[in-house]
């Protein structure tokens, strides 16, 4: 298979092979979004010794040892079976061994360990035995290229990335993976000769996100909705066994994050600390809740952003994994149903076109647009040091004052804030009169409530575009469509 989009962090692998000094790189980002396919595709067929080992999910030392050993053996010793030492520092005493005695002093060895955090098993002296051999051997020598790679993004940033002991500020370089847009995974699946308009792949988004792993089995001469009746509601489907895999394979006690993730799932607009402590019947404001906030965050599962105008208020939270809101919304409800056996054949054709999803799809579409800001700050010409943020106004109880909410909204260098309304119809979208009568005391309980003094400019984000009326010639700046985020 092709290697599809990637194109910055294929100039930074480069750029880590050519150069002439050692190099410690640390890759990461969530399960299946492509970590090892992307070493791999890069490094298997260069002119270099390539030694790749991946750790084994809750296996004991002495099995990741065995592994380790194993393909010593392989890479340097035309396959020779090696004796097994009793620790990691003996391991990697081996490994070095292995490089000085085989490889040439003009050849390059790249060090690929996968799934780390998995062969760091507990009171393992892994990660002391890496920081003895960085530092003593391996950092001073510039035919080392050395990659360590996790899903378990929290993990890599702790313990790598951000190490307070012997591997502090070793990491030369490091890359975050993250899920394809709309554009690459058009072009991930036209590799797979599925032509699909871009309607069609932005529904598959909703329900998959840019996971490419998500989206091999999809087949030829199919709609985006029979793909996902097949990928999700079919006994023993990918996406209906993935949730339970995806969150143990990340995270220890991982029934607490799901949980933390369902109470942010109820709350489509955003929802903050406090709010979430409340709702939650397994987390405590104790504990380690900020933690695992930013863990969800590091992981792609979540964004937090500071209300502009509420800053005492503290963070707000919002899920963006388009593939937890799906499973929590349509998947789980049939749980029961899909454990016994498949549902129908059609079934999600029948729920896609029902009220409910398409409300549920208007609530996707925020969170793709959410995560397509360059491209919308691309079409309507903003900076990237705009401020892009949501925001709402919730009256007290019993107040007579109306509320407001904002989708998105851009605060600019340019002493101007841009505002967004976000609509996915499946027609283009008809500003009507009472509409235009809304979007005016929105901006005006936006005004008044954040006293500020700046232009005001009114966006609609609409996939299809909008109807030319004498109200949106009035109030409507620009318009961004489906087109502009698949750009």
């Amino acid at each position: 298979m092709n290697l599809i989009g990637r194109n910055e962090e294929k100039i930074t692998l480069e750029e880590f092979f050519q150069s002439d000094r050692p190099e410690f790189l640390a890759i990461y980002g969530r399960r299946r979004i492509g970590k090892t396919f992307l070493i791999k595709q890069i490094f298997a067929e260069k002119d270099c010794f390539f030694f790749n080992v991946t750790g084994v999910q809750n296996g004991k030392i002495s099995t990741q040892i065995n592994r380790f050993i194993k393909e010593i053996g392989k890479v340097f010793y035309q396959g020779a079976e090696l004796k097994e030492p009793e620790s990691w520092i003996d391991t990697f005493d081996m490994l070095s061994d292995a490089i000085e005695k085989i490889v040439p002093k003009d050849k390059k060895v790249v060090l690929f360990f996968d799934e780390f955090p998995w062969m760091a098993t507990h009171k393992s002296g892994l990660l002391q035995a890496l920081e003895h051999r960085w530092n003593h051997s391996w950092s001073n020598d510039k035919r080392i290229k050395l990659i360590i790679c996790g899903s378990s993004a929290s993990w890599i940033i702790n313990k790598i990335i951000n190490n307070k002991g012997g591997l502090h500020n070793r990491i030369t370089r490091k890359i975050h993976l993250m899920p394809f847009n709309l554009k690459d995974t058009a072009s991930l699946l036209a590799n797979q000769n599925i032509n699909l308009n871009h309607k069609q792949i932005t529904e598959l988004y909703m329900t998959t996100g840019g996971v490419p792993y998500y989206l091999l089995p999809a087949e030829k001469n199919m709609s985006a909705t029979q793909i996902v009746d097949k990928l999700a509601f079919q006994q023993n489907s990918l996406l209906f066994e993935e949730f339970d895999n995806l969150f143990s394979s990340l995270f220890e006690n991982s029934e607490t994050y799901v949980e933390l993730l369902r109470v942010i799932a109820k709350s489509h607009t955003g929802i903050g600390l406090e709010e979430i402590v409340n709702q939650s019947e397994q987390i405590s404001r104790g504990g380690r809740i900020i933690e695992r906030l930013k863990e969800l965050e590091d992981t792609g599962f979540i964004i937090s952003f500071m209300p502009h105008w509420h800053k005492k208020r503290g963070k707000y939270y919002r899920l963006i994994d388009e593939y937890t809101s799906f499973y929590l919304d349509w998947i789980e409800p049939v749980r029961n149903t899909l454990q016994k056996g498949s549902l129908e054949p059609g079934y999600w054709l029948e729920k896609h076109n029902s009220p409910t999803w398409y409300n549920w799809a208007g609530y996707a579409f925020e969170s793709i647009c959410y995560e397509h800001l360059k491209q919308i700050r691309k079409k309507l010409k903003i900076s990237p040091s705009a401020i892009a943020n949501g925001w709402r106004y919730v009256p007290a109880p019993k107040s007579k004052e109306t509320g407001a909410q904002i989708d998105l909204l851009f605060e600019r260098d340019d002493d101007t804030i841009t505002i967004c309304e976000i609509k996915y119809t499946t027609e283009p979208f008809s500003i009507t009169k009472d509409y235009a009568e809304n979007l005016k005391n929105k901006i005006a309980i936006f005004k008044e409530k954040t006293r500020t003094k700046k232009q005001i400019f009114l966006v609609i984000i609409s996939a299809n575009g909008i109807k030319n009326t004498i109200y949106s010639d009035a109030l409507i700046q620009d318009v961004v469509t489906l087109e502009d985020l698949f750009k």
